[in-house]
């Protein structure tokens, strides 16, 4: 269950990948397939819910969507694309831009909104999926009317791929992404050639649209107000970026700067969007001119597969079917898509943070987690993908709203004035989108708001768990430490004295040294170290240690930055006894106050009562008492 935990999350490159992130890798064109799995076959349930939505003005509807995505998504995420290349998301942006608490709390709200996008891509696709199969006329009948169960039955399925191993998406996504995307042009070449035949259909599209709507103007209007009803059509951007990893750059390519990868992510996402936008106009032009109305209605042989509908109707039941098992191959694969956007996700910033068990580093458990959670939104449901369509374009909405906005505060602070401007009225606009999805299907920030209470929860109720964990994934000591130490420690035992890290004068060093002798009892005069943390970001959790020495009016010194003062004392006093073979001894004064205001201290702002803190660390770090650090107190 825990094959693949590592420590190191800086370089995580997601779940599939097996090289570093700096070597290896795929053509963008095959890396695009794996995002396309989730982009491309929402093709599978978007124009169906664009006329639910829209109704007649879907394609003009559509058409407003195009123009958001290629002038808005697009440019935004080729920015992220250049600031986040290692498939950090546009949520890593935001987080490099705000410090403290206040970046940790707004990853955790992202991260919410990500899962209700992620999750609701596999409940919704499976969804999708089982009406595919119940709907096809070679389907038994004892099929019909076991969407749940079908639906549960992908998700399973989907599950236990992923705990077996996944290494080979991008093998399975290619072929499967070709040919779904080669059969949904033969089925729009087929619909248009019959429109081309019988050009009435046009006309009673438009002359039904204008009774409805009184001019063109009007349709346009109303296409302007309910083009976010159809965001779920722009999924895939996020993804898109997450899976940078897996495209091989140039040959000079490095770590810190993968400027071919960066250059092919952004054809990745040119590409397909341009695709995506052409088959989701012409698609939409023509359900809504071929298909009949009531036929989109829930339980209507056209809700949530109108190209299949039209693959059937215009080019036979056989040709239908292999449409069908196609695009059920493809939903079921975009479920694949974004639960690998999920395993990417997680091990980026939960456990970093200390807001999730170590095992959450590793692959397997994360499935059965996000699993159970995918069959209790199917249920929550009752796998109907008009239902989840809300939940879903609100996750989506959110994380574009949250790159545009991110892409414009980098550019202002660059002093771009032009793209602040132009990325600035593309927040703008994804916002007005955010909110009036939100206002009309409430359900998304409903869910969005579950996940976010869930990981807000979870998270600090982890961190509050993991407080008395050492915190240091490593320890070393500059030149100058290394021989303060050792001098020290060749006259017995290290003798440590615990020091605010304020400059002091020497008689105050002094009259410390003083107190301390007489206060704690340190034995005879052997030279004393003093050390002295400073506090340099308190939320965060692990940190690599760097302990600097140093000499002052006689006075011996190690210095340390670390996230909290009692942790960082106890992993450099475990590092000092390894280094030396010697038990240190640690000697604190104790605090005035209350000690519930202490704990709080402790957990926010990485102070308090700094003597028991220290000890209970050690306590839990070293099992055997006759090897621990000693701690003394006056």
């Amino acid at each position: 269950m825990l094959q693949g935990l590592s420590e190191q999350t800086a370089h995580h490159p997601g779940p599939h990948r097996s090289e570093p992130a700096e070597a290896g890798g795929h053509r963008w064109y095959r890396v695009m397939c794996l995002t396309g799995v989730d982009y491309f076959s929402s093709l599978g349930y978007a124009p169906g819910i664009a006329v639910l939505a829209a109704g007649l003005v879907s394609p003009l509807a559509t058409l407003v969507l195009i123009a958001l995505t290629l002038f808005g998504a697009l440019p935004v995420y080729r920015r992220v694309a250049r600031r986040s290349p290692h498939g950090e998301g546009s949520i890593a942006m935001l987080e490099r831009m705000l410090s403290w608490w206040t970046g940790k709390l707004l990853v955790l709200v992202l991260l919410g909104f990500a899962a209700t996008d992620f999750i609701i891509t596999i409940t919704l696709s499976a969804a999708d999926a089982s009406a595919h199969i119940v709907e096809n006329p070679y389907a038994p009948t004892w099929l019909h009317g076991e969407n749940l169960w079908i639906t549960l039955g992908l998700i399973g399925l989907l599950g236990a791929v992923f705990l077996k191993g996944f290494r080979e998406a991008i093998g399975v996504a290619v072929p499967l992404v070709a040919v779904y995307l080669l059969l949904n042009v033969v089925v729009i070449v087929a619909s248009a050639a019959r429109i081309l035949s019988e050009p009435v259909v046009v006309g009673d599209w438009w002359h039904a649209m204008l009774a409805e709507h009184s001019s063109p103007l009007a349709a346009v209007g109303v296409a302007l107000i309910v083009f976010p009803k159809l965001a779920l059509g722009m999924s895939g951007f996020e993804t898109g970026v997450a899976v940078m990893p897996q495209i091989k750059g140039d040959p000079g390519d490095t770590y810190e700067n993968p400027a071919g990868r960066i250059r092919d992510t952004r054809k990745l996402l040119t590409t397909a969007a341009l695709i995506m936008s052409c088959l989701l106009l012409l698609s939409s032009l023509c359900t809504v001119m071929l298909i009949p109305e009531p036929a989109f209605e829930s339980g209507g042989p056209a809700n949530g597969r109108a190209l299949a509908f039209l693959a059937h109707q215009e080019l036979g039941e056989v040709f239908g079917t292999v449409y069908d098992v196609s695009t059920i191959l493809i939903l079921w694969f975009a479920g694949a898509s974004a639960l690998a956007g999920l395993l990417n996700l997680v091990p980026r910033f939960l456990p970093r943070y200390g807001m999730a068990p170590e095992w959450t580093r590793a692959v397997r458990p994360l499935v059965l987690v996000f699993m159970a959670i995918a069959v209790g939104i199917t249920l929550y449901f009752d796998a109907n993908v008009d239902k989840q369509s809300g939940a879903y374009a609100t996750g989506v909405l959110v994380l574009m709203l949250s790159a545009a906005l991110a892409v414009t505060v980098f550019a202002q602070q660059a002093g771009d004035r032009r793209a602040t401007i132009g990325f600035g009225t593309i927040t703008a606009v994804f916002l007005y989108t955010t909110v009036t999805n939100v206002i009309e299907r409430p359900d998304g920030i409903k869910i969005a708001g579950l996940f976010i209470f869930a990981i807000l929860t979870t998270s600090f109720a982890s961190r509050i768990h993991r407080a008395f964990e050492l915190r240091a994934a490593d320890v070393v000591f500059d030149s100058t430490a290394e021989r303060l130490v050792h001098e020290a420690a060749a006259k017995g035992p290290l003798l440590i004295v615990a020091s605010d890290p304020t400059e002091h004068t020497k008689a105050e060093y002094r009259a410390k040294e003083y107190r301390k002798r007489e206060e704690t009892h340190i034995p005879g005069k052997r030279p004393l170290l003093f050390l002295e943390v400073v506090i340099r970001d308190s939320s965060d959790f692990t940190e690599d240690l760097v302990v600097h020495g140093s000499e002052r009016y006689g006075v011996r010194r190690l210095r340390v930055a670390g996230p909290t003062v009692p942790n960082t004392i106890a992993a450099v006093l475990m590092r000092l006894r390894d280094e030396t073979g010697e038990i240190p001894h640690a000697y604190f004064t104790w605090t005035e106050g209350h000690p519930v205001s202490h704990l709080l201290q402790f957990l926010v702002f990485g102070q308090g009562e700094t003597a028991p803190v220290v000890r209970e660390v050690l306590r839990r770090a070293e099992p055997d008492p006759a090897r621990r650090p000693r701690i003394h107190v006056g």
